[in-house]
């Protein structure tokens, strides 16, 4: 835009020397946006108004912070600030030229807003027009830009850097901001070496320094090699980008992110992401068997495909006229690129009387204790978007056409519906490598990040999520000596898998095989799909089943040997979060879904599954912890991948499960669990496991305890060792270096300084009271024990998310919930009574503990 567009024309209200005088007094407040500045100019940080709501958008000339008209005052009662940059734009009905239509479409110079428009309005009788002006308060005097001659340079340069400056999530969030990928120039000549190899479909390591994240395989020998180093300490070695330099080889494809719809491809030589049409070929070179998305196996094309009803119309309810739903809970959320796992997971949250309550209720306060920039302040962003969903403000039914009419011959009012999530996403998600991304997502992974947030972000004197809090208690036997140990731990989610081999139409699916079978030997469009029909009796009873411990250390045996694990409730939770776990990695090297149908019960009595204890007769385990393997070099150590998994399904962060495998010299997923239930708490739990060399020194940047110097800090993976044995972590570090880092000398040490052990005692309690400030809220048990709310162990659905799709990788998501005794499908901004709720088809299903 120019200037001169923007400060030309019209009358001055006063003399530019008026203008400068009244201007003086807050010179010093008016800033001019920096390259690092976010300025928004497009939303509100504690509501969804914009410049197209009613009352316009103010932007501080300070912090440049955009404010509806509710919360201006707030701002400027807090901050002192007075200059504010009022945006309004308007719409209006173009002037019907001389044969009674609208006069030709011409560039509009007056829009200068980067606001996206209404598809509603027809923009042959209306357009858009922009309007600025500086307000000063607390009188609210208003200088209309257009209509100013000349402002102070530094005024003048201030509103037009903020009137230019681009969207702040593209710092924000880059990777929802990428352009669009061209095909490589490497992809079409692509010459892959004949040599043999073939790539696992797990288990991947760099093949020059072991690292087994941020893997890129090269498309052209197969070479599995860790990408470049990131400035907050992710990434790898830059080994893929070395054997480039030493090869030419120019294109690699990141693991872990193949799925039938595609992969990540960089093209070192173009140095950019690309695209690789041959793609499926170039990865079948190496034994990976990608699905093909335009053609199917049997060579026909899609559209050459008999329709048939899939789980993508049965989800959605296509073909059945629904009738839309407006007002306070009945509010759609834009879908901002793969963010539906979002939408839906918030809709279903945000139905729950104790998060409205804790947010939306205590919406005054939250606000006026918010922090000077509350774009980056959970429970601000929280309130704002409960807010928003619950307030009806943004869903208001469409005006009968009589009533627009009249109300275009003025100014026409938008009516907004549904609402855009983008402030909350970019800071829920900010420093995270997946939800910061603009890719699909799986909603019970951001199910328990939003629960990990709010742990940590306490909102009040109860946390709302409490109300999906409960404990599970463990039995484990070793089945030689028949002794048990029983262990409890907290969790959010009862993960329930899929019993395939109590399908009840087993004879319909094998004559659906050997149909598909023969279609495809005939070159023949496939049969209509028949889809495995599951009882949710049985999917409940192997989730009560024992299963067996890999690798299980039998403390009464003092050695490895056969154990069996069982899972009760030691506590029933106010709400119930069931996952049908449809998710798998087949031998094909491809993550897929089990498309199956489950009877999902309205009503859910698991009361059957409540804890018992110990029983009469039952021989606990010694207490006694497994030997600690260490070895000679610990860089040496391959880790379980199998026993990371185990854990993983459980719910906990990966790094953290690869953490406690190697920590326990892989003795199994038993003694790997109880080292995470030990150091869950720790700030450092889920960060990336390293492990340097047992001479070398920590980084600097490493915490001293006490008075403790930096020059000889222990490897903090020996500090953990010798934590997980019981003694304190000050005495670890001094044992330690008391015997320059030789863990079997520092353990005698310890043994022959007794006095120490309850010397350390005042130092810890000074530690903690510093490093849990906040312990009221993140501590797992207290005093009065876990926080848990139990209770009766029935409960009623009310609510239900759906995944489309082959895997989590792709697809989309939608919610089904239960309100004022009818369904209501929630598809991103869609939200329409539900004639037909596909309750057998859900991922994630959310239940409400029945009164006793």
């Amino acid at each position: 835009m120019q200037r001169a567009a923007l400060f030309s024309g019209g009358d001055a209200q006063m003399a530019a020397g008026d203008l400068g005088e009244l201007l003086v007094p807050y010179m010093p407040t008016i800033r001019v946006p920096k390259s690092g500045d976010r300025v928004y100019k497009t939303e509100c940080a504690f509501s969804y108004d914009s410049p197209d709501s009613e009352g316009g958008l103010y932007v501080c000339m300070n912090t440049f912070l955009g404010f509806g008209r509710e919360h201006i005052e707030r701002h400027y009662r807090k901050t002192g600030q007075c200059v504010y940059l009022h945006l309004k734009r308007h719409v209006i009905e173009k002037v019907p030229g001389a044969s009674g239509g609208a006069l030709p479409k011409k560039r509009n110079a007056k829009l200068f807003l980067d606001l996206e428009t209404n598809g509603d309005l027809n923009s042959d009788d209306f357009e858009y027009e922009d309007e600025a002006k500086l307000v000063i308060f607390p009188d609210h005097y208003g200088i209309s830009l257009p209509n100013i001659e000349e402002l102070p340079a530094l005024v003048t340069i201030a509103c037009d850097a903020l009137l230019s400056a681009k969207s702040p999530y593209r710092k924000q969030d880059p990777d929802s901001w990428e352009e669009e990928l061209q095909a490589s120039k490497h992809a079409k000549t692509l010459v892959q070496l004949d040599n043999g190899v073939r790539i696992p479909p797990s288990g991947w390591k760099c093949s020059k320094c072991d690292l087994r994240e941020n893997l890129w395989l090269n498309l052209t020998d197969g070479s599995v090699l860790c990408g470049k180093w990131f400035f907050d300490g992710s990434g790898g070695n830059g080994h893929a980008v070395e054997h480039y330099k030493e090869t030419g080889y120019p294109l690699a494809v990141k693991l872990g992110t193949i799925t039938p719809d595609g992969a990540d491809v960089y093209s070192f030589d173009e140095e950019e992401t690309v695209l690789d049409p041959h793609i499926a070929k170039h990865l079948a070179h190496f034994g990976i068997d990608m699905l093909q998305m335009q053609v199917t196996e049997n060579g026909l094309r899609d559209n050459d495909i008999k329709p048939r009803v899939s789980e993508w119309e049965v989800i959605q309810e296509a073909g059945v006229k629904l009738k839309p739903m407006y007002g306070p809970g009945y509010t759609g959320m834009k879908n901002l690129g793969n963010s539906c796992y979002l939408n839906a997971v918030m809709q279903a949250i945000f139905s729950i009387p104790e998060f409205q309550r804790a947010y939306v209720g205590n919406l005054p306060r939250i606000f006026d204790y918010s922090p000077l920039d509350p774009t980056q302040d959970f429970n601000t962003q929280m309130a704002k978007l409960g807010h928003g969903l619950l307030s009806g403000q943004y869903s208001k039914p469409p005006m009968k056409s009589e009533l627009i009419e009249q109300v275009m011959k003025e100014e026409h009012k938008p009516q907004h519906n549904g609402i855009s999530p983008r402030m909350f996403k970019a800071f829920i998600s900010k420093g995270h490598p997946e939800f910061s991304s603009n890719r699909q997502q799986d909603a019970q992974e951001f199910f328990l990040h939003l629960i990990n947030l709010v742990e940590r972000n306490p909102v009040g004197s109860e946390n709302p999520s409490d109300v999906f809090r409960f404990l599970v208690e463990e039995r484990t036997q070793c089945c030689q000596s028949r002794k048990v140990r029983y262990t409890e731990r907290v969790d959010y989610i009862m993960q329930l898998p899929v019993a395939m081999e109590a399908a009840t139409n087993k004879d319909e699916l094998i004559a659906y095989e050997l149909k598909r079978r023969e279609a495809e030997a005939a070159r023949r469009p496939p049969p209509e799909l028949v889809r495995a029909k599951i009882p949710f009796s049985a999917c409940l009873q192997a989730f009560s089943e024992p299963n067996n411990v890999e690798d299980f250390w039998s403390s009464a045996l003092q050695a490895k040997s056969a154990g069996v694990k069982t899972s009760r409730f030691a506590s029933f939770p106010e709400y119930l979060v069931v996952q049908i776990k449809k998710f798998t990695f087949g031998l094909d090297w491809i993550p897929k879904k089990l498309d199956v149908s489950v009877d999902m019960p309205d009503f859910l009595d698991i009361s059957h599954l409540r804890a018992r204890g110990l029983q009469p007769g039952e021989e606990e385990l010694p207490d006694i912890a497994p030997p600690i393997i260490i070895p000679d070099d610990p860089k040496a150590l391959d880790i379980d991948e199998s026993s990371v998994m185990q854990l993983a399904e459980m719910g906990f962060p990966l790094e953290a499960c690869r953490k406690a495998v190697y920590y326990t010299g892989n003795l199994g997923a038993e003694v790997a669990f109880n080292w995470i239930v030990a150091h869950m708490e720790e700030p450092d739990f889920a960060e990336p496991l390293v492990i340097p060399a047992f001479g070398e020194v920590a980084s600097s940047g490493a915490a001293a305890f006490g008075a403790v110097g930096l020059d000889n800090q222990p490897p903090e993976e020996m500090v953990a060792i010798v934590i997980s044995m019981g003694f304190q972590r000050n005495l670890a570090i001094q044992a330690l270096k008391a015997t320059n880092n030789n863990l079997e000398r520092a353990l005698e040490w310890i043994f022959s300084h007794p006095e120490l052990e309850e010397e350390s005692e005042p130092a810890l309690d000074m530690m903690n009271m510093e490093n849990n400030a906040n312990a009221n809220i993140l501590a797992e048990t207290g005093s009065e024990g876990p926080r848990i709310k139990d209770g009766s162990g029935r409960y009623e659905l009310f609510g239900f998310i759906s995944h489309m799709g082959t895997s989590t990788m792709s697809g989309h998501y939608v919610c089904h919930l239960k309100k004022e005794g009818r369904w209501v499908i929630y598809n991103d901004l869609r939200v329409c009574a539900s004639e037909r709720p596909p309750k057998d088809l859900g991922y994630i299903y959310f239940y409400h503990r029945i009164p006793s």
